[in-house]
């Protein structure tokens, strides 16, 4: 049941193949045997436990309330839960737990869905590897499969690889068959590129299109809820139960017209394919520009119109996003001064001392950097020089995209990352800076255009491990761009990592020995 898509585990659980209360042990089973991959930072045994009851009776009743009614969830740890801590992977937010949900998982518990509970991420979500939080680095499931292993000989306790962030918790519940979907956060990619990496779909929605109401931010203006499955199919599901005004947050929008499911008869040769010439980046592996032609020659082969296109200002879309993301970061960071909750320091000689000793404790050296540069970029001598040229910027770098799709383009087609995972040693030679440039160079764009975009993995590199290719679309078109996801699923042939697993086997750990010739 675990290797199912969230679809057809629907399926099963009205059928009666399976109850959710035995769906949601397994799962929890599941998260115990993969401890190692740091995935969670809390597990909600016995509330999952007690959903899961409630969904097994309303399915006895005959009264279930969606197909997500009894499928388990993982959530990441910057949205709020109830009565469950929500630390941002901080010691600033250790023992934080708010008095509220957020939105979108207060509509998962309304349809019935179960919470597992909190995965691990980057110190508010400010990381593309997921190894900068307090509760320590996400290991990606695919180092301890068959395929990246035996291809590179690695030790999986030692050489292990990333799984992007600062979504990379989520990604890897999803991807470990822990959890049938998972909710992330996309600021500048957070969602798409541990999607890309751990090989799973990763869905960046329309900016306004799903509530932020409850996820704590980093950059209100860029902030998205994301949304992480095993399929397009899947993430069009819970798009149409997520999505939708909100009277919480001014910011949302009605949901566009369209069907609940995805259509069938998908009609690619209607299909108008951009392919952005600046995306051609700096330290693009060949394998990742291979996938990237393989996938474009079969849009052209099915009957699709497929065009290099031109974002000029795309290039510029790194460093603006630096100089807003850190002046927002300043002044969303302001409030954790150690007074009304969070942690607070011991120190009594005077207020301020507090505040300075305080968000020295309780903030790492990444968060701590933002904070200063975005006050440096919001001082009065500099306001206009930095911040007020990088929103000129971004309005550029959306109009790119703006006359791009006026010209007749359905969809671009792009990498999501440079190239397939880092091992985590070769990951941490480079500061966290230099790091989100580099991995975020494809997905900030979206981002600073507040358009539609998702990741879906496409093949696995040489070393075994996955190559993911992003989508963006018009706004509001997400449910098409998800079409388009669909499309290709069907004829790359993606493998689960269950596919590299012995038939018996329940623990994705293994002991590799090939000196020895043993696995």
């Amino acid at each position: 049941m675990l290797n199912l898509t969230l679809r057809e585990v629907s399926v099963a659980l009205r059928e009666g193949n399976i109850s959710p209360t035995e769906l949601c042990r397994k799962c929890l089973n599941r998260i115990k045997q993969t401890e190692h991959l740091n995935a969670y930072i809390t597990v909600t045994e016995e509330p999952a436990l007690k959903q899961a009851q409630e969904a097994e009776t309303r399915l006895l009743q005959g009264a279930l309330r969606g197909p997500l009614d009894g499928v388990p969830f993982a959530v990441k740890d910057n949205f709020s839960t109830k009565n469950i801590k929500t630390t941002c992977a901080s010691r600033m937010l250790k023992d934080y737990t708010p008095p509220y949900n957020a939105t979108v998982v207060q509509r998962l518990l309304d349809q019935g869905a179960v919470l597992l509970g909190k995965t691990n991420m980057d110190e508010f979500a400010m990381g593309s590897g997921s190894t900068d939080g307090v509760f320590g680095p996400v290991k990606n499931p695919w180092s301890y499969a068959a395929p990246y292993c035996e291809r590179t000989g690695a030790v999986p306790d030692t050489d292990w690889v990333i799984t992007g962030g600062s979504s990379g918790g989520s990604a890897a519940a999803v991807a470990s068959f822990t959890s049938y979907l998972a909710l992330g956060s996309d600021t500048g990619g957070s969602t798409r590129n541990p999607g890309a990496l751990c090989g799973v779909v990763a869905l960046k929605p329309t900016y306004g299109l799903l509530s932020r109401h409850g996820l704590i931010p980093l950059v209100n203006s860029f902030d998205v809820p994301g949304i992480l499955t095993r399929t397009a199919s899947d993430a069009a599901i819970v798009l149409g139960i997520l999505q939708g005004l909100d009277t919480r947050d001014s910011t949302t929008v009605p949901p566009p017209p369209s069907p609940t499911e995805l259509q069938e008869d998908f009609d690619v040769k209607k299909l108008s394919v951009g392919i952005p010439k600046e995306f051609h980046a700096t330290g693009l592996s060949e394998e990742t520009v291979a996938q990237w032609s393989r996938v474009a020659d079969m849009f052209e082969k099915a009957g699709a119109r497929v065009e290099q296109v031109s974002l000029p200002h795309s290039q510029y879309s790194i460093a603006c996003y630096h100089v807003l993301c850190s002046a927002e970061v300043a002044s969303n960071m302001a409030r954790f001064d150690g007074l009304e909750y969070g942690h607070r320091s011991q120190v009594d000689s005077s207020t301020e001392a507090m505040y300075a000793t305080t968000r020295h404790e309780g903030f790492n050296d990444v968060v701590r950097g933002r904070i200063l540069s975005g006050n440096y970029f919001l001082l009065k001598q500099n306001y206009q020089h930095y911040f007020v040229k990088a929103q000129r910027v971004r309005r550029l770098i959306a109009d790119d995209f703006k006359r791009v799709f006026s010209s007749g383009f359905d969809v671009l087609l792009t990498p999501t990352t440079l190239s397939d995972a880092a091992r985590y040693s070769d990951f941490m030679q480079e500061d966290n800076r230099t790091r989100s440039s580099q991995d975020d160079v494809f997905t900030t764009p979206a981002n600073m255009a507040g358009l539609p975009a998702v990741s879906v993995p496409t093949a696995l590199s040489r070393r075994g491990l996955p190559i993911g290719l992003q989508l963006i679309g018009p706004a509001f078109q997400d449910k098409k761009l998800l079409c388009v996801t669909r499309w290709i699923e069907q004829r790359v042939g993606f493998p689960f990592i269950s596919d590299f697993e012995e038939s018996n086997r329940q623990d994705l750990s293994f002991t590799l020995n090939l000196a020895g010739g043993q696995r």
